[in-house]
């Protein structure tokens, strides 16, 4: 594959390249120039593969010979030291656990591959890079975790102050040695502005920025493989729906990229909170971003998400192809607290809140399709909202050893305002 701006046709640069620039020179994203016919190659994978051979042959499949099956399994094997977990609810009713990585999160599986990859290209190249990336709560963790210590590579991660869990905000600012993390006075969208704004601005042309959130086209193709790989594991029972809490939209992205591939997909449905800018758009058709408001589900508070621009490529900004194959559910706090303890009650399952607005959306979307089966994404471990988990269970739920030291360990931030020109200055003095 080769990828072009969503803002220009423009030149087609290889994979090396979008990653390393993250941002296309236009301020756009980097798409897919094309989206390859592997349907065929679905069909051939067998129901017993594994994780990490399914994710080696597909990123030979979709990078080769830029990245050969040799090099793709060197890059998996040092990426994914866990793999989702595939959990029964009921004969309709599954989960996909995506938070058994360093991070507790979803974005593990993003951040680690694009890590490892980095890693390995500017092994070849002799060159440094500056990660600099915004986060709304569990991007920045498993970023910090999956570049920590990495050669050649800084890490910078903006958080807004004050809207995310104490735990997430440990795992940004405890990691230190190459990984800095910068406290922003404002909300994630102005996180995010901050992030864009330094790619086109001249004073830094001198630094090699690059992103490693899903602004970055590195994260997006990984994230694809959790789909397929939970396809070949649920095939056997017929068709199912994937239901995926929805902020930032690079999840449900990756899924829809991998149905442009030929994953046999049907719907997708897009669980948001109540920044429910691409539900209102999918019952208007207009498109209205807004600031962000602060929920329970804290990483999902998105509210001009940077996504919905490769889904308009995606779909040629045709709302009608957008409803054909996205719903989408908007639940608040009230409903989310509600359905985590309705959920632990009936099941004895602990699903952190981002889950839960997935597993409501589920139900809702079940009340219109009855005979469907589906399959919640769940991204979060329950341990990394405490205070939500207990609020409505009563259940204060259990971390990994290895995750529980970490709210002993020292805070270290920087403060900055939520100007472009701050994280600029800050940039600056940083890496002179």
């Amino acid at each position: 594959m080769k990828f072009v701006s969503t803002r220009s046709s423009g030149k087609p640069v290889s994979f090396t390249e979008a990653i390393f620039t993250g941002l296309a020179p236009d301020g756009g994203l980097y798409h897919p120039e094309a989206m390859p016919d592997l349907n065929d190659y679905f069909w051939n994978l067998p129901d017993e593969i594994s994780f990490n051979e399914l994710a080696s042959n597909f990123t030979s499949a979709l990078l080769s010979p830029e990245i050969d099956l040799t090099i793709a399994r060197r890059i998996v094997q040092d990426a994914f030291t866990f793999s989702p977990i595939l959990k029964e609810v009921r004969d309709d009713f599954s989960i996909l656990e995506l938070f058994h990585g360093p991070s507790l999160a979803f974005k593990d599986f993003g951040a680690s591959f694009l890590a490892s990859a980095m890693s390995h290209l500017l092994g070849k190249r002799g060159e440094r890079a500056i990660i600099l990336t915004a986060t709304s709560g569990d991007t920045g963790g498993a970023v910090a975790q999956a570049f920590h210590r990495k050669a050649n590579i800084d890490v910078v991660i903006l958080y807004p102050s004050g809207r995310v869990s104490s735990f997430q905000e440990k795992q940004l600012t405890t990691i230190g040695g190459n990984v800095s993390a910068l406290k922003v006075h404002g909300g994630f969208d102005d996180c995010q502005k901050m992030v864009k704004a330094s790619f086109s601005d001249s004073r830094l042309k001198k630094l090699p920025l690059t992103s490693a959130n899903s602004i970055n086209i590195g994260r997006l193709i990984p994230q694809a493989f959790y789909y397929i790989w939970a396809w070949t594991q649920m095939r056997s029972k017929g068709a199912f729906t994937f239901v995926v809490p929805s902020g930032n939209f690079g999840n449900l992205t990756a899924g829809l990229y991998a149905a442009a591939w030929g994953l046999p997909a049907g719907l997708f449905v897009a669980a948001t909170n109540v920044n429910d800018v691409v539900p209102k758009f999918l019952l208007s058709g207009k498109y209205r971003p807004k600031s962000s408001v602060a929920t329970y589900s804290n990483a999902m508070d998105v509210g001009s998400p940077s996504n919905y621009e490769r889904l308009e490529k995606l779909f040629s900004s045709n709302i009608v192809s957008f409803r054909q194959h996205i719903k989408a559910w908007s639940i608040n706090d009230e409903i989310t607290l509600e359905t985590m303890s309705r959920v632990y009650k009936h099941y004895g399952y602990l699903c952190c809140p981002h889950t839960a607005v997935g597993w409501k959306a589920a139900e809702l979307f079940k009340e219109q399709y009855p005979n469907s089966r589906v399959l919640v994404l769940s991204t979060a471990h329950p341990g990394k909202f405490l205070d939500v988990v207990k609020k409505a269970t009563g259940v204060v739920p259990n971390l990994p050893k290895t995750s529980a030291n970490i709210m002993r360990k020292k805070k270290i931030a920087h403060s900055v305002s939520h100007y472009d020109e701050d994280l600029a200055e800050w940039l600056i003095q940083n890496f002179k």
